[in-house]
């Protein structure tokens, strides 16, 4: 009987030692947090989610886009699709509010902005993402996705203006100021020969807008109400044709093959000009407008044209915590840098300047300096209608010689009845 009871006392023992062994090794082993848990259960659940992306642009900026936020998004079983349709505009107005065939976000310049919030098809960036994301971007960029002080395109990559000139053919430094290049032009031009000092599209409002902007008139504003007759709007068409008696035609093709053939030794134009000047076999120097200062002080001011994404309402109710991802992934500086080295694009993000190669990309550099003085190219919807009375106004100026006051208010009678035929 005794031999029985020491039995029964050993064994639990032993049960009981093994017990504390076992509580001892769960309050020494480290415990799962839970958000550590609910990420786990997370990666272990979630479905894989595409986030579609309409554009109109080049393949090669959309793949390198595509590859890197992918890259950044895999954990997250997040992938974007860069889908191409041509008159993305069109096709957004067409489907926009379409659940079943409307993108969740699209890829394209700014100046839509207007009629696509008019028409109620996108989201406040705000809505799904904190505005710390783009709170380093160029201040004018971020403007440029704004409508009534709502952010609806986080900006990636923008262009302006700058002035292109053949290292061959021009003499000295780039005068520093308007009326020193006047003076420079009149000493280098020679019409009847057909050689031109500097070349513009002086009847296009987007190239005769450095010096209209810089005067501090508008081609349109905010409101919607036209500039053509505003005193200052005028002031500069008087003084910018004086330089239009010195150039070329003024139109496109004019004006890059007077250069790309030699014949003009600077051109004033965009970063799209530079592969038909490198095909030309040009030594081509470039500088940023701002840096020439008109006879009030302020620099050259062109127009801007940026590039960013928008989201569509109809993809929030499904995947809004994915294109937050989405949107995070594009703002990182690393998105700007790949551009910039790989297609020659001026990243909206200030960060991308830190990497030396692009700082050190002269047309790059250029643009980005120029950021200080351009003006987003306005995003509202009757800016659609502007561009032609504003072609009748400078051709007629400065091709035709028709007085500045005079064309200036025949362009703002012709604007305003466009806008109301608009409405």
């Amino acid at each position: 009987m005794k031999k029985m009871i020491a039995m029964v006392l050993a064994l639990v023992l032993t049960l009981s030692m093994a017990a504390c062994a076992q509580e001892q090794t769960k309050e020494t082993a480290p415990k799962k947090t839970e958000s550590t848990q609910t990420e786990a259960v997370m990666n272990e659940t979630s479905e894989p989610v595409t986030v579609k992306i309409w554009h109109d642009g080049d393949e090669n900026i959309m793949n390198t886009i595509a590859e890197l936020v992918n890259t950044k998004l895999a954990e997250d079983n997040i992938t974007v699709s860069f889908e191409k349709k041509s008159d993305t505009p069109g096709q957004l107005r067409l489907y926009g509010n379409d659940p079943v065939n409307a993108p969740d976000m699209y890829f394209y310049a700014h100046d839509v902005l207007g009629s696509l919030v008019a028409m109620d098809l996108l989201a406040p960036l705000t809505d799904l993402v904190d505005a710390s994301i783009w709170a380093d971007h160029l201040p004018m960029t971020v403007q440029a996705g704004q409508i009534n002080d709502q952010q609806y395109l986080l900006p990636v990559y923008f262009e302006t203006l700058i002035l292109l000139y053949n290292k061959d053919l021009w003499e000295g430094e780039i005068p520093d100021t308007t009326e020193a290049l006047y003076e420079y032009m009149q000493a280098h031009t020679d019409s009847k020969a057909g050689t031109y000092a500097l070349v513009n599209q002086h009847t296009n409002a987007y190239n005769v807008s450095p010096f209209v902007n810089g005067f501090g008139g508008f081609i349109i504003n905010a409101e919607g109400t036209p500039g053509f007759d505003d005193p200052k709007t005028i002031e500069a068409a008087e003084y910018n044709r004086k330089f239009g008696e010195l150039q070329a035609d003024g139109d496109y093709n004019t004006v890059t093959t007077l250069f790309n053939e030699g014949k003009a030794a600077g051109i004033i134009g965009g970063p799209w000009l530079v592969s038909g000047i490198e095909a030309a076999g040009i030594s081509y120097g470039v500088a940023p407008l701002s840096d020439i200062k008109l006879p009030n002080g302020n620099g050259l001011a062109p127009f801007s044209g940026v590039q960013g994404v928008g989201v569509l309402k109809v993809a929030l109710e499904n995947k809004k915590d994915a294109i937050a991802k989405v949107l995070t992934a594009i703002a990182d500086p690393e998105i700007g840098i790949a551009l910039a080295k790989k297609s020659g694009c001026a990243p909206a993000n200030n960060l991308s300047y830190e990497d030396a190669e692009v700082s050190a990309n002269p047309i790059i550099a250029a643009i980005q300096k120029t950021a200080s003085t351009a003006q987003p190219m306005p995003n509202i919807p009757e800016m659609g209608a502007m561009w032609g009375p504003a072609e009748s106004m400078f051709t007629a100026i400065n091709k035709n010689g028709v007085d500045p006051a005079k064309a200036g208010a025949d362009a703002q009678a012709a604007a305003e009845q466009a806008i109301a035929d608009m409405h």
